[in-house]
């Protein structure tokens, strides 16, 4: 590490979108109706399936956990970006920008690992249609979800905390929308070739064993339902599938895209991109995909819409106590 010119940070600068350009107002008023849609539409989610009795299953209980990280990474990333885009220069705290980090690879890696969870959900549910009930029964729910939720923190914390924890000279202005590890690391001064090594061990554990755990799951249901005599069962199994993969797709090449490409192939322009489809695009696209292409989703909704539009009528008989 350099002594003369190494300095611990008081402050960060997030450039975010590089010009106040028309275009750049445009970006950023489409980049807002998506944080409004994926913010309204998860919590729609949540609720329908919070007050639906017929969602009251893994299938749902999975999807509601995948709405609330939607949520909170939306609201991560996008309320600060915007303060930066409406006044530049807001500088940010070593405290907010460790925060930053921790909440979006917190929200990113449980996605991941939750993701994997679903696959096997829908694995059971159509190649092992008699014993679902046992396999996925609500402790085993519960006991994958915690999973998700105490390892998915622990790597975040670590990555934080180190990153947070290096030496960094020089300008603190950050080339990116938010605090992230790639973007941080380009402004480090001390040597970080054995830190980069293990953010890439890290997301080999994160961003492709889970996919392979999801690929295999995904083989076998596809064999199960090429199996099926039934046309209409074939059609419902892959449609349901098809919204999976969806999302998984998305989700896991921005974040491979970012995370594992070598460190002399990042642009800024690049990352920004990558970053918002995970963080931002992917969020509005969940609720959307789930609900549009789920009968289950839309009944629910259709049945409370009813309720409050058509509020039942007093029938006239009067109950004493």
């Amino acid at each position: 590490m350099g002594t003369g010119n190494t300095t611990s940070p008081t402050e960060f600068v997030l450039l975010g979108l590089p010009n106040r350009t028309k275009v750049h107002t445009c970006f950023l008023a489409m980049i807002l109706l998506a944080f409004l849609t994926a913010v309204f539409g998860n919590s729609l989610l949540m609720f329908l399936i919070q007050v639906d009795s017929s969602l009251h299953t893994p299938m749902y209980f999975f999807l509601s956990q995948l709405a609330f990280m939607d949520i909170c990474q939306s609201l991560t990333i996008v309320p600060k970006m915007s303060v930066d885009f409406l006044n530049p220069g807001t500088p940010i705290s070593p405290a907010g920008c460790g925060a930053q980090i921790f909440l979006v690879l917190t929200m990113g890696a449980a996605e991941c690992l939750l993701l994997a969870a679903m696959s096997y959900d829908r694995y059971v549910a159509i190649c092992c249609p008699l014993q679902y009930p046992i396999l996925l029964k609500k402790s085993v729910c519960l006991s994958l979800a915690a999973g998700v939720w105490i390892s998915a923190p622990v790597n975040a914390l670590i990555h934080a905390v180190y990153t947070m924890h290096l030496p960094y000279c020089g300008s603190k202005e950050i080339k990116h929308i938010f605090c992230e590890v790639p973007a941080l690391l380009k402004l480090a001064c001390s040597d970080t070739s054995t830190y980069k090594t293990l953010v890439f061990v890290s997301g080999i554990v994160v961003l492709l064993i889970p996919p392979s755990v999801i690929i295999i799951s995904y083989a076998r249901i596809l064999s199960t339902v090429l199996g099926m005599k039934s046309t209409k069962g074939q059609q419902k199994a892959l449609a349901t599938c098809s919204s999976h993969l969806t999302v998984v797709g998305m989700f896991y090449g921005a974040a491979i895209f970012m995370y594992m490409r070598p460190n002399a192939y990042h642009s800024s322009e690049q990352d920004m991109i990558a970053s918002l489809l995970y963080t931002v695009v992917t969020p509005m696209l969940n609720p959307l995909i789930y609900s549009l292409r789920n009968r289950d989703v839309l009944g629910a909704l259709r049945k409370l819409v009813g309720k409050y539009s058509h509020p039942t009528k007093p029938t006239g008989t009067v109950t004493y106590p």
